[in-house]
């Protein structure tokens, strides 16, 4: 049967790609190359323990949880210590937003880049 295996990608619209490739690196630590690319490799990092998952999950049309109403989509970035690097994120006069949320998934945080797009920061729950 021909189906869907997982994602391949995430891909984005900048208007200045080199730069913003250098904030997700300097800020987040996402290893982006000069051409504003990364690839994760979830064989690499996976254990029983933390299989590495990555979802796809729809919202409804008039949602706010992605951020301004013209943001189509929302970055989800796996982070290993959510409280640390948001204090990190705010030291760097990053926009964090000051909510954050517990849930049975884990520990979930937002920052928005230079550009204006919401990012999600999840610390994922033990097992995860």
């Amino acid at each position: 049967m021909a189906q869907v295996t997982g994602i391949g990608g995430i891909f984005f619209r900048a208007r200045n790609p080199a730069l913003l490739a250098v904030w997700y690196r300097d800020n987040l630590g996402v290893p982006m190359n000069d051409h504003g690319t990364v690839t994760f490799h979830w064989v690499d990092s996976s254990t029983e323990d933390n299989p590495g998952t990555t979802t796809i999950a729809l919202f409804a049309n008039n949602t706010d949880y992605l951020g301004e109403p013209g943001q189509r989509a929302m970055l989800n970035l796996r982070v290993d210590d959510l409280r640390i690097l948001l204090a990190k994120l705010k030291a760097r006069g990053v926009e964090v937003l000051p909510q954050t949320e517990d849930s049975e998934f884990g520990r979930f945080g937002w920052c928005v880049d230079p550009e204006g797009n919401r990012i999600e920061l999840w610390e994922p729950a033990e097992g995860m």
